[in-house]
């Protein structure tokens, strides 16, 4: 089905995220995989080539493009290239971090960050979840107490995308902990403060070449002035950028789908078996027509939660359908192209085999399947 949401402009950035990423990023992706972590000279490269700064406004170093157009087809490029761990790291940045500084910091603090964050130079990343609590977002502990002009941040976070390369960390804190929701906060902490201490990489089954890792706070001294947003109003925050972070994540899964059945269309195209090519057996038909299909009506509902969200009407609800639903959808495909590939679809050299181990977080991180099926049932007054 031809997609008709994009115009030129669109496309010409689309040629400019192919072409980096294919002189920039895919011929030192296995190396970077293997190091579990993609060099912070990458960001900066990212940002000169203008694939970071589109919606950050032009008097922060910018393109003032509010078009979530162009952060869609930054996800796809990476999709279509089998790029997954660097992918999460750019669009973590893009996607998901740079929206709440768009969305809460003062002019001040935008003066002071988002030229950074466009060149590249400052590599964002946020901290929500904690040894103890996922989902439960009003039970954390790591707590921010108010002491004259500071807050003292003390408490551990873990499984931070960009943990280890991180600049500025955005982070949901206590600062009222005999409150739950009313008692969060969002602080921007800043590497290098006294006593914010980096754990190690952590070492996960895909993503590989994403660094993810643990943050400890010791008595961190953050001025107030690394407030973003509102005190106590750091739930409400999070609940109103969650959307752009799960409309992101179900924009990928939905590339990431695609991606795997064009592979498996080559595949079964050149691969014989019985005298045929195995694309002729009426199985392997049936499961690529109901495959092709499935994304083609996944991607009509992205390509229109796109256009809500930047007509500022898409809802908590629908952009976790379009999580759920299209992070489900990547793993059914690369399950198929998996096993329409045979035993080759197993060698670490095929692209349907990494990106299949790759997939598997999708339906857990950003909010699981579960949770979103919860946002969704709220919605319905259930």
């Amino acid at each position: 089905m031809k997609r008709t949401i994009f115009d030129t402009e669109h496309e010409t950035f689309r040629t400019q995220v192919r072409d980096f990423l294919t002189s920039e990023v895919v011929p030192h992706n296995r190396a970077w995989t293997e190091a579990g972590i993609v060099p912070r000279e990458l960001f900066a490269k990212a940002g000169a080539a203008g694939l970071l700064d589109t919606a950050i406004p032009v008097e922060y170093g910018g393109r003032g493009l509010r078009d979530f157009r162009y952060n869609q087809i930054l996800g796809e490029e990476l999709a279509a290239a089998n790029l997954a761990g660097v992918g999460l790291g750019l669009t973590l940045h893009t996607d998901i971090c740079t929206p709440y500084l768009l969305n809460l910091a003062t002019p001040e603090q935008a003066q002071r960050w988002l030229p950074g964050v466009a060149s590249g130079e400052i590599i964002t990343a946020i901290g929500m979840t904690e040894p103890e609590i996922g989902s439960d977002l009003a039970s954390m502990t790591a707590t921010a107490i108010r002491d004259g002009d500071h807050y003292v941040v003390n408490g551990h976070k873990t499984l931070i995308s960009n943990g280890i390369n991180a600049d500025l960390l955005i982070v949901a804190l206590k600062t009222d902990p005999q409150e739950r929701h009313k008692g969060i906060s969002l602080l921007v902490l800043e590497r290098g403060m006294p006593g914010l201490e980096f754990g190690k990489n952590l070492k996960k089954v895909g993503l590989k070449a994403q660094d993810t890792a643990e943050w400890l706070f010791h008595d961190v001294k953050v001025p107030v002035a690394n407030l973003l947003g509102q005190e106590g109003q750091g739930f409400k925050h999070l609940m109103i950028n969650l959307p752009a972070e799960r409309l992101s994540m179900g924009s990928y899964g939905v590339s990431a789908a695609r991606a795997a059945l064009e592979w498996t269309l080559d595949h079964v195209r050149e691969r014989t078996a019985f005298g045929s090519p195995i694309g002729t057996f009426q199985n392997t038909r049936f499961k690529l027509a109901e495959l092709a299909t499935e994304v083609d009506v996944a991607q009509s509902f992205v390509d229109a939660c796109v256009q809500a969200y930047d007509t500022g009407d898409l809802t908590a609800a629908d952009a976790a359908k379009a999580k759920w639903w299209c992070t489900e959808l990547q793993g059914r495909a690369l399950d198929v192209a998996v096993q329409l590939h045979g035993g080759w679809g197993y060698l670490e050299e095929y692209a349907v085999s990494t990106a299949w181990v790759d997939a598997r977080i999708s339906r857990i991180y950003g909010g699981t399947t579960e949770i979103m099926k919860e946002v969704i049932g709220r919605d319905l007054g259930l």
